[in-house]
């Protein structure tokens, strides 16, 4: 389950020092980055309950990973309704706009509920 809380949702608090606020929907591009980076998101862990994310799934990501990817030139695009308000203390709101794709469909896709 995504979300510092664990709970689906982007929210973040005063204990998510990593601010896991972006609701990003994940692409080859940003795994393979976020590979090198030393945090593989693919591969499963079931020991930990965690699947292992796949192009089109959706995540928390930390703001300043996303930033970093958009640095780089990968940046996953973001469901802007869904994406914490905290996001916008590391994160321009014009580099979110630019970036943005609708929600998933309910019942639709791996969304970040699921």
């Amino acid at each position: 389950m995504t979300g510092f809380h664990r709970d689906g949702c982007c929210r973040t608090g005063p204990h998510d020092l990593g601010v896991h606020s972006v609701c990003a929907r994940m692409t080859e591009e940003f795994l393979a980055f976020s590979r090198a980076q030393g945090n593989d998101l693919s591969t499963p862990r079931p020991e930990h309950g965690f699947l292992g994310l796949r192009p089109g799934d959706g995540w928390c990501l930390c703001a300043a990973r996303w930033k970093e990817a958009l640095e780089a030139g990968v940046a996953p695009p973001v469901v802007l309704e869904a994406t914490h308000a905290d996001t916008l203390g590391i994160v321009g709101l014009e580099d979110l706009r630019a970036h943005a794709v609708p929600p998933w469909p309910v019942g639709q896709g791996r969304g970040p509920l699921n």
